[in-house]
């Protein structure tokens, strides 16, 4: 699974990154803070596409999806993540999936190594060997919160079982698109691109253990993603 990311550049360091996009008016991406230990239940930047909008566009979504005809007043369970597998059939996504997907622009992402013998878990950061940021793969929704008396944009991440470099810590990833295939995943024209949900080359990417400060969700500082030194036998 995809439980948390880290999201260091700046929304002008997206967006420069990302230049197929432009910001939209009133996005709500400048109260966005760095999130170097980011967590479900806050707001990221996302690209999508809009009905009202011309081209890609960069705007604010709260990371636990929330299907439109949902009519519990605290949104239901708000899953962060989505199967790649069953989301063109499962009935809380299909309808997200065909026709509202979304890239989350990263600068890396955590997952946690079972240690054998143990009951403690052993976090990693992981990212592009560039260091560059990337997008992953999600779906989006409008949902309208009546606590709040407007509509609030949702999403969550699509996974796919782990490469060979992932194998090594857990079982699953999140999707990783290839550049190439940004505007093609949020054009919304096929209803089922599904063969872009497939494990990113583990040739690309590199992997580093760091401190179990990433567990709490309030550590959100720029230590939290450094490289630690571990006991051999806590390696991979």
């Amino acid at each position: 699974m995809c439980g948390r990311v880290i999201v260091r550049t700046t929304i002008a360091g997206l967006i420069n990154s990302f230049t197929f996009a432009h910001r939209k008016e009133g996005d709500g991406l400048d109260d966005l803070p760095p999130r170097y230990n980011g967590s479900p239940r806050q707001d990221y930047p996302l690209i999508i596409h809009e009905d009202d909008v011309e081209g890609p566009v960069f705007v604010s979504a709260n990371w636990g999806f929330i299907p439109g005809w949902m009519k519990d007043p605290k949104g239901g369970a708000r899953p962060i993540n989505a199967k790649s597998e069953t989301v063109a059939t499962n009935g809380m996504f299909r309808h997200a999936y065909k026709s509202r997907r979304a890239l989350m622009p990263i600068d890396g992402f955590f997952e946690w190594k079972a240690i054998k013998g143990s009951k403690i878990t052993q976090p990693y950061a992981i990212a592009m060997k560039s260091l560059q940021p990337f997008c992953i793969a999600g779906i989006w929704e409008h949902w309208f919160d009546h606590e709040v008396g407007r509509r609030v944009r949702t999403f969550c991440v699509l996974t796919c079982p782990a490469n060979d470099l992932m194998q090594a810590i857990h079982e699953r990833m999140p999707v990783i698109l290839h550049p190439e295939d940004y505007q093609r995943w949020i054009a919304n024209i096929e209803p089922d691109p599904n063969d872009l949900l497939t494990p990113f080359p583990s040739e690309l990417m590199t992997m580093w253990p760091v401190s179990s400060k990433v567990g709490n969700p309030r550590n959100n500082t720029s230590d939290v993603v450094e490289e630690i030194t571990l006991p051999p036998e806590n390696g991979l």
